[in-house]
């Protein structure tokens, strides 16, 4: 059986989707959510703990990468195009509703499931990812400094760090699965550009 390389589209049935500031972003982002994550696995979990030699120095890169992690959001905030994206993501509309009844009755109808630039999925998602860090950052700190909170507050503070970390972990997965199903979408990250044919099909309100 031959395998037939995938064909690109013409350059002029493409659209632009993110500029070059948006992806550094994600991926800048994604490249500290991992280390925190990866790094996390190897402080809890005893049959990854026993592999590192220096557990001194993974907390460290630890605290580091979660110290970090907001900064290339703040710094996407110089541009027109990312504060315009997070006004997207920050923007429920009744189309959004829509989409979010057809997912949970499982729907999969693309009429059933009407979506701007950004679907209510990755809205929510967004929301989510960005007050969990929120949450995660603080109750770090607290954990980091210790002489700063009473012990009540550093136990409980353990208590929700630990557990959400469980749930990030979790909802990563998902998250990274459902791109791998979506060459387009992932195409998009990666170049900035997506087809149209893609675009009308799962974004339809969606005026690049």
């Amino acid at each position: 059986m031959s395998l037939r390389a995938e064909t690109p589209a013409p350059p002029d049935s493409r659209v632009r989707r993110f500029t070059p500031a948006e992806r550094w972003i994600h991926r800048t982002t994604a490249a500290l959510m991992g280390i925190v994550v990866l790094t996390a696995a190897f402080l809890y979990i005893p049959q990854l703990a026993v592999l590192v030699g220096r557990r001194e120095l993974v907390v460290r890169v630890h605290e580091c990468a979660g110290l970090a992690l907001p900064v290339p959001v703040l710094l996407g905030l110089a541009s027109r195009a990312f504060r315009c994206d997070l006004g997207f993501l920050n923007r429920f509309g009744p189309h959004d509703r829509l989409w979010l009844r057809a997912a949970l009755v499982r729907d999969k109808r693309r009429s059933s499931r009407p979506a701007g630039k950004f679907n209510a999925g990755q809205k929510v998602y967004a929301a989510w990812i960005a007050g969990a860090t929120v949450v995660m950052l603080a109750t770090g700190l607290m954990m980091w400094f210790t002489h700063l909170t009473p012990l009540m507050w550093r136990t409980s503070a353990t208590f929700v760090h630990d557990w959400l970390a469980l749930t990030i972990g979790v909802v990563l997965a998902g998250h990274i699965g459902m791109a791998l199903a979506d060459p387009e979408a992932r195409r998009g990250l990666r170049t900035g550009r997506v087809s149209r044919e893609w675009a009308k099909r799962e974004h339809p309100l969606w005026r690049p």
